[in-house]
């Protein structure tokens, strides 16, 4: 549902002021999720899930609410509805006819006015369950309309249960973005929206959770390098990787923020000749803004440098491989549903004893050799060679180490 639509259900299910705050308040979270971060994989997970969040705060006791052809037809219910709650005059049909085509030409420039048949299929709508109404609108001496209920209005419809939980799941997911700067205007909207809901951790308890490491070393530079990243500042950095007595310093033109098993990594080119590093957050020591040209690297596409690689290990000038593997059936079965690569393939099923023969087209590096490592005995390279005979050579490191007493 694009954007504008989102707007228009919102405004269009003005239930009462609570509804239409928090609808207004997740639909600009997710406008800003989009507008910061087209690109970012990272981002738009939550973006999309906002996005449904959003919508499915356009539903009334679970049952979706059903958008008016267009917003005159909204006009019109909003005008009868303004009528009917005025038990001070008395309303006939040609009273709201007339009450209808005065909105539409204050509010839209329509000069050709409303029908009497128009505003009485309005007005069966505004009775019946589609739009989630059910108004209790009844006829009085044979001629004028009137709500039954006194005070009702199509605007105060009341929250149900049902919208109290969508909105704490949309609630807990933005505070997923806590941590990062671009979106810490929205932490004070959370908070006032956890205070009208009254909720807190204390009488519910969450149900989504997210992997995290709150104290991981390096995470306070993602702020400023998400900045520096967005206005293509060359940058001074001092490095030293876990193998390195001294820091290591980098003029680099930062590209992108990946994240992979809760460690973040920064990609760049060196300023000089373009190279391409990978450095891990953790082992940056220092960062700061260099007066140096920033330059794109025309070798480097965010958005599909990884299509083909396990984890974040690749360089430019790498391609991927052909690795076939086998897995028996107990394996099989978490490997069909959750693949080790978007390019896995079944290419043979073993009906005997459930084995099952994949393919995947991936970069090797160490990170693949990590995944089919965590699978234990139950998986194994068969192609290529090389690839099958660095898994055999570790794995037997690895039982040795348990032949040994320590």
């Amino acid at each position: 549902m694009p954007i504008a639509q989102l707007q228009y259900a919102s405004r269009y299910l003005n239930r009462n002021a609570k509804v239409d705050t928090y609808c207004a308040i997740f639909l600009r979270s997710w406008k800003k999720l989009v507008k910061n971060n087209k690109k970012s994989s990272f981002f738009e997970f939550y973006a999309n899930r906002l996005r449904r969040k959003a919508v499915s705060l356009c539903c009334v006791n679970q049952k979706t609410l059903i958008m008016p052809a267009n917003k005159n037809a909204l006009i019109r219910y909003k005008t009868i509805d303004n009528c009917l709650r005025n038990r001070y005059r008395r309303w006939t049909l040609e009273d709201l006819v007339d009450a209808c085509s005065d909105a539409l030409y204050d509010m839209e420039g329509i000069r050709k006015g409303v029908s009497v048949r128009t505003v009485q299929g309005d007005i069966q709508m505004m009775r019946s369950d589609k739009l989630g109404y059910n108004a209790p609108i009844e006829v009085y001496d044979h001629k004028y309309y009137r709500y039954s209920i006194e005070g009702y209005s199509i605007m105060d419809m009341p929250m149900s249960q049902n919208d109290y939980d969508v909105m704490q799941e949309a609630v807990d997911m933005l505070r997923q973005l806590e941590g990062f700067e671009q979106f810490s205007e929205m932490a004070d909207v959370v908070s006032r929206l956890q205070d009208k809901l009254s909720i807190s951790r204390n009488n519910r308890k969450p149900i989504i959770h997210f992997d995290s490491v709150p104290n991981l070393e390096g995470i306070r530079l993602l702020n400023p390098l998400y900045n520096y990243i967005a206005h293509k500042q060359t940058l001074r950095i001092m490095y030293q990787s876990f193998t390195a007595r001294t820091p290591k310093e980098f003029i680099l033109c930062p590209y992108l923020l990946k994240e992979f098993r809760n460690r973040w990594f920064l990609f760049g080119s060196k300023a000089d000749n373009l190279m391409l590093y990978n450095l891990a957050l953790d082992r940056i020591k220092n960062v700061e803004p260099v007066d140096v040209p920033f330059r794109e690297n025309p070798d480097f596409d965010t958005e599909h440098f990884f299509d083909d690689v396990i984890g974040v290990s690749k360089n430019i000038n790498n391609t991927p491989r052909r690795i076939k593997f086998w897995a028996n059936a107990e394996q099989s079965k978490y490997i069909k549903t959750k693949p080790i690569h978007q390019s896995q393939q079944l290419i043979k099923e073993n009906p005997e004893d459930g084995s099952c023969i994949f393919r995947i087209d991936v970069v090797i590096n160490f990170e693949m050799y990590s995944v089919f490592m965590s699978y234990g005995p139950g998986i194994k390279i068969i192609y290529p060679r090389n690839a099958m005979m660095y898994m055999r050579d570790k794995l037997k490191e690895a039982a040795e180490l348990y032949d040994t007493t320590v």
